[in-house]
């Protein structure tokens, strides 16, 4: 683990680490947190360590995994705990800085006109890598000086873009990417894993409107044979036009039909001979997972949506959340 300063130079190693955690999200910014016990100069030079003046970067077997601004510092006797948020986090403290209305645009390069504009005053140093196109064609606007860009990105992955960061590098992708990264079977998760069946979720026909002071309105899905009709509406503001709208609805669709049924690896640490690479570990992509040990079986890909390593005196646990790829939902 490396402390950075704004300028590129190393604030301080820290080599004595007591406490690692690191996490991944998709749509959202994600933390990591780190407690250190200084030996020798190192606490001096650990004195010296300030929110987003200084970057944590974090590196798992040699290799760098997270990265971003220091949030919070605590010195405590004896050790030194840091929190931080990945690249995202500047964009929750940017806002667009000039007045932009798209036509017609693909969700992913409003969402890249979004991040180029919010770093172009003052550039960290990030990297936008666009994996593919949302297909999704909309109408958005946006004033200078006006809301958060975090939540301008936000509002577009509740309407078919998805987005994560690993490291410096912004990642855009379609919500129904299934791209697999790695495969997982009970003899990877040793000590159980949980499947959840989220009923609460379920909504077979989503109806999305956009400003109440304006007509859009669009809808996905209807009865369904097995299910009946359940129906959940909504207002998103950021929603100009009626394809946004209906595109919109069809994403809350896929996210909330059929029945999603999650897996969650929290608490078990996936075995080291799971055939994943950690770092690879990507929101965005898939695992396909095979697991027969609980009265609910999964022969399924899903979409990893979160990752949490954590490392301690007891070793490394790694956590990975899956849900439902969503794709090709057609009711």
């Amino acid at each position: 683990m490396t402390i950075l300063d704004r300028s590129g130079e190393i604030v301080t190693p820290a080599d004595t680490l007591v406490y690692v955690e690191w996490t991944r999200i998709l749509d959202d910014t994600s933390t990591a947190r780190v407690t250190i016990h200084p030996e020798g100069d190192c606490c001096g030079r650990l004195s010296l360590v300030r929110s987003w003046r200084n970057k944590l970067v974090i590196f798992r077997d040699g290799r760098p995994v997270w990265e971003g601004p220091i949030l919070t510092v605590e010195w405590k006797l004896g050790v030194v705990e840091i929190v931080a948020g990945d690249v995202l986090a500047w964009l929750d403290r940017r806002v667009p800085h000039q007045d932009m209305d798209f036509v017609d645009t693909d969700l992913t390069d409003i969402a890249e006109w979004l991040i180029e504009d919010g770093f172009a005053p003052d550039d960290p140093g990030h990297e936008v890598m666009v994996v593919g196109k949302t297909g999704i064609l909309g109408d958005r606007s946006y004033e200078e000086d006006k809301d958060q860009t975090g939540d301008h990105l936000r509002d577009l992955a509740e309407t078919g873009l998805d987005y994560t960061a690993v490291g410096s590098t912004i990642v855009l992708l379609p919500e129904d990417h299934t791209a697999v990264v790695g495969a997982l079977t009970d003899a990877d998760m040793p000590e159980g894993l949980i499947v959840a069946e989220d009923g609460a979720s379920l909504a077979t026909r989503w109806i999305v409107h956009g400003d109440e002071d304006t007509d859009i309105k669009g809808e996905a899905g209807g009865i369904d044979d097995y299910y009946g009709l359940l129906e959940r509406s909504l207002e998103n503001t950021s929603v100009l036009d009626n394809d946004s709208a209906t595109a919109a609805a069809l994403s809350r669709l896929r996210s909330s039909y059929p029945v999603p049924a999650f897996i969650d690896t929290e608490n078990v640490t996936l075995s080291p001979d799971a055939a994943v690479d950690v770092p690879l570990l990507v929101p965005g992509w898939c695992l396909d997972v095979a697991t027969t040990r609980t009265c609910r079986t999964i022969a399924q890909r899903l979409k990893i949506v979160g990752v949490k390593v954590v490392e301690d005196g007891d070793g490394e646990k790694i956590q990975v959340q899956l849900a439902p790829t969503g794709a090709g939902t057609g009711v």
